[in-house]
């Protein structure tokens, strides 16, 4: 099974050495330890860690209990461990564009995952700059959808075929559009949330083409299953509610995460996942709210929390927190509730 760790810039390095052949990837928020292997795949993500301490960030730490297999293929780093391939692939925007940038990023992504033999996708990060600015009429993360769904409609990934669990978060300085991500051998399962309409129903006001990702997937594993839920936030059916009020939309967050939990352990069995223990990583519009957003989150889950706190703009200009969050349980299922 894939574990991560949120980590010091300093700390992460030791975790690399300590991991050796078992270590998977590493995501820095903004940088990364100098001496990592070369052949690990790694992204520097232009973003500011709110809590950590000035200039310390954070690093997102992928390791295996498995010895790891390193590749770079097409432009795309990939790291197998067992029945999981993670990744990391960057394509510069420069001269066509984020909507151009996101369809071939994600074409050729497809592209690299079948040929390894990992053609299931649990989970999507996609890290680029001004996500809320306008460019060629529209605002870019709509034109990122645009491109992302033709990928996923030119690899035949519409209809009938599992969704997978994604972000999207924007962020003031970069030229790349950056996608991380972890596939798998065998399918795992799209979970949706029941106070929210699907993201990839959502109506026209949203823009032209719906985003194309399932709030959650939980995917079996050898040692028991992993819960990978998609950024999160005060939205319920479709509509963002709450504006203007961080507390509030906090809040919303959390019932949304509670509900995505419950559907979760539906599925796999009672009490499989609880919030308390799992990792989550919190997107924060303006940094003077992060300590508020952060008391909510241990009045709600505890105060030993394992919460990591990124400066980083949403995809919809009147939400002002998300929240992901990733979570394993080892104990044998009890087998799923549902049918």
């Amino acid at each position: 099974m894939l574990k991560l760790d949120y980590l010091t810039l300093e700390s992460a390095l030791d975790a690399a050495q300590d991991a050796g052949p078992c270590l998977v990837g590493v995501i820095g928020f903004p940088a990364l330890p100098d001496e990592l292997p070369e052949t690990v795949p790694r992204a520097s993500v232009p973003a500011e860690d709110l809590l950590a301490g000035a200039g310390r960030g954070i690093c997102e730490v992928w390791t295996s209990r498995e010895p790891v297999v390193t590749a770079v293929d097409g432009g795309v780093r990939l790291a197998q461990t067992g029945d999981f391939l993670f990744g990391v692939h960057s394509v510069a925007e420069r001269g066509i564009g984020i909507r151009a940038a996101a369809e071939q990023a994600y074409r050729e992504l497809f592209a690299t995952i079948g040929r390894h033999g990992f053609p299931h996708v649990a989970r999507f990060w996609n890290y680029f700059a001004r996500i809320n600015d306008e460019e060629a009429g529209l605002e870019r993360y709509r034109q990122f959808n645009l491109g992302r769904a033709a990928a996923f409609e030119a690899a035949g990934r519409q209809g009938g075929v599992a969704v997978p669990a994604a972000c999207a978060l924007g962020f003031t300085r970069g030229e790349h559009l950056t996608v991380s991500f972890v596939a798998t051998k065998g399918p795992g399962t799209s979970l949706e949330n029941p106070r929210q309409v699907s993201a990839y129903r959502y109506p026209t006001q949203y823009g032209p083409q719906s985003p194309t990702f399932s709030r959650a997937v939980v995917q079996p594993t050898p040692e028991g299953h992993l819960l990978l839920v998609s950024g999160t936030a005060s939205i319920v059916g479709h509509a963002t509610v709450h504006a203007g009020d961080v507390v509030a939309q906090t809040r919303e967050t959390l019932a949304n995460l509670a509900a995505v939990f419950g559907e979760a352990e539906r599925h796999v069995g009672a009490g499989a996942f609880p919030m308390r223990e799992a990792s989550y990583k919190v997107y924060v519009r303006h940094p003077a709210d992060a300590s508020v957003v952060r008391r909510e989150l241990q009045a709600a889950l505890g105060p030993a929390i394992d919460a990591h706190f990124i400066r980083a703009d949403i995809c919809r200009r009147d939400l002002l927190v998300e929240i992901e969050a990733v979570a394993s349980s080892v104990a044998p299922a009890a087998g799923p509730v549902l049918p």
